[in-house]
């Protein structure tokens, strides 16, 4: 089943059990796929590719959020279970990403690959070696940290 027709599937079925939660995550992924659909300059069909990166930038978005409403405290702590709920929901529809530990040793390869040890201005080019040959499989945020921390010693 494709990602379209599972995202219509869980909207009826939210709809049918009255799952608020669900329901509000549902329509907002349908919201930003019409916007980028009426977007300027959009050419294309809306797919699952159009989904996936819909999504993907979503689930970003809300990451960052959820993160600020944690350091909130108790102030930011219910919408911060509400954005926790919608990552964890969305995730499903995300490739899996590759492991700390796992892109670590990518980073290790890339560097002796590419004969920058110890070079800290080679993080860009490590980082488009990895980002390049691993799309969609490594977290670009993470790539940089372990870029910087293994370049640095």
């Amino acid at each position: 089943m494709s990602i379209i027709e599972e995202v219509k599937a869980e909207l009826k079925d939210a709809m049918r059990n009255k799952d608020q939660a669900r329901l509000d995550v549902l329509r907002q992924v349908q919201t930003e796929v019409s916007t980028a659909k009426a977007a300027p300059g959009f050419e294309g069909e809306v797919d699952d590719a159009l989904y996936l990166g819909i999504i993907k930038a979503y689930v970003k978005k809300m990451q960052k959020a959820h993160q600020q409403y944690v350091e909130a405290g108790e102030r930011g702590q219910a919408l911060a279970a509400t954005l926790a709920f919608e990552i964890n929901y969305l995730e499903r529809w995300l490739p899996k990403m590759l492991s700390e530990a796992d892109t670590r040793s990518l980073v290790a390869e890339a560097i002796e690959t590419l004969g920058v040890a110890g070079d800290t201005k080679a993080v860009g080019r490590v980082m488009g070696q990895i980002m390049k040959s691993h799309k969609g499989q490594v977290d670009g945020g993470l790539v940089n940290r372990l870029a910087r921390e293994l370049l640095q010693g």
